[in-house]
């Protein structure tokens, strides 16, 4: 293996923040805008509710919270921040940056920063990104955030998505460190043959933004979970086994799995495979779902107000995700946290119930539905459609279809199997 550093300074995790919004989407409020029930979710995935942002809230707005927070567990001010990087798949806007609305925000007069893309694995490229600053010599404080509103982009009538996602954010301070403490080992990976598994067709340069590409549902969150089921057991174990063996460790010497929290099952396999108990590993994908970069970071946060993370211990942390991407992290904590704090935004409570965009935006995913198999029927037997039916829009793959990438006519290989649904 490389050696994790060329200049060999050490890196740490000095301080960790998390945030999710109020608002709680439980499996029996969405069986009343999905064909589905708690039992069908929590078979699959494990997943009893999600949180979800309200319409007024965007990513930098939980990623603020959740950068405050860290900040102060680290004791470092904005102003001594030098680069932030921000792992999100749901910017506030293309550009600029979420990292630069977020440097705004904090005060964070002297930190550079940019955003980086590697969906569910984006906090561990993230924190890897930022460690090889601190390596380096080129800077000493870098805040590593990790934030989602994919509320924003699901179909809510599409029940093989919208059960499975959630909103919130996650922070980590990193600072440097004596050799052999912080960071230990880490490994990235990527595979693009598998990118159609788990992507959002629409919105960039491929397909922009039209009335088309808004009516056939592009801009939403599209998956083949049975395919990301199996590329996740797979890729999860190889990063993990890859990570330990840069550190030099096995994993008899991890005191603590802190996985991306997918999907339950993917979980529990992955912990089989490394012959871990379940009482090493950290779960709540039962009460956030599955968010995305934020995945990892808000399960820290939670595990240290808990008492689950310790100065000392080794810490694994491992995810998967579009791209596909995957990463891995071997940490060796150093701090304990003096008291547990709420993961809700300040003066939030906990709030149950379906809000009533998502119902109205469930409403409007069915009519759109419906309305492209009723054009799909009148193409399909002209005779029945009446005189100046619009013609209707192609699907993939069909002819007219909307372009794919060049070269790409073919399925992507398969990167992994079992189902994520």
């Amino acid at each position: 293996m490389k050696p994790l550093v060329a200049a060999g300074r050490g890196v740490t995790i000095a301080g960790i923040g998390g945030c999710v919004p109020p608002a709680v989407v439980t499996n029996d409020d969405l069986a009343q805008v999905v064909e589905t029930d708690d039992e069908w979710i929590r078979t699959r995935t494990g997943i009893r509710e999600r949180r979800v942002a309200d319409p007024e809230i965007a990513t930098s707005d939980l990623a603020e919270v959740a950068a405050r927070r860290a900040l102060e567990e680290a004791g470092v001010r904005p102003d001594q921040v030098d680069l932030i990087i921000v792992a999100t798949v749901t910017p506030d806007m293309p550009f600029p940056s979420t990292a630069c609305l977020l440097q705004d925000r904090l005060g964070a007069v002297r930190a550079a920063g940019f955003d980086l893309e590697a969906a569910c694995s984006g906090f561990v490229y993230a924190l890897a990104a930022g460690a090889q600053f601190i390596a380096a010599g080129l800077y000493d404080t870098v805040l590593v955030v990790g934030a989602e509103t994919l509320s924003k982009i699901l179909d809510w009538s599409d029940r093989r998505t919208c059960v499975l996602l959630g909103d919130g954010a996650g922070a980590a301070v990193l600072r440097p460190a004596p050799p052999g403490e912080g960071i230990l080992g880490l490994y990235l990976g990527a595979d693009g043959s598998g990118g159609d598994l788990l992507k959002q067709p629409a919105g960039g340069s491929r397909l922009p933004p039209s009335a088309e590409t808004v009516a056939r549902g592009l801009h939403y969150v599209q998956m083949n979970g049975r395919e990301v089921f199996k590329f996740a057991v797979k890729t999860m174990g190889d990063a993990a086994q890859a990570a330990l063996a840069q550190a030099g460790l096995g994993f008899d010497d991890v005191d603590l799995y802190v996985p991306h929290q997918a999907n339950y099952r993917i979980i529990e396999s992955s912990a089989r495979r490394f012959d871990l108990p379940l009482e090493r590993v950290v779960v709540n994908i039962d009460r956030y779902g599955n968010t995305s970069a934020a995945s990892i970071p808000v399960a820290l946060d939670e595990a240290l107000s808990t008492g689950r993370i310790r100065a000392g211990q080794t810490v694994l942390l491992v995810a998967f995700g579009g791209g596909l991407t995957w990463g891995a992290a071997v940490v060796r904590w150093g701090y304990d946290r003096q008291a547990p704090r709420p993961l809700e935004m300040p003066g939030q409570r906990p709030r149950y119930g379906l809000p009533e965009w998502i119902r109205r935006q469930a409403a409007e995913g069915r009519a759109r539905r419906d309305g492209r198999a009723r054009l799909a029927a009148a193409a399909a037997d002209p005779a029945a459609s009446p005189a100046g039916a619009a013609t209707p829009p192609a699907g993939p793959g069909e002819p007219g279809a909307l372009p794919g990438p060049p070269g790409r006519g073919a399925p992507p290989r398969a990167a992994g199997g079992g189902d994520a649904r």
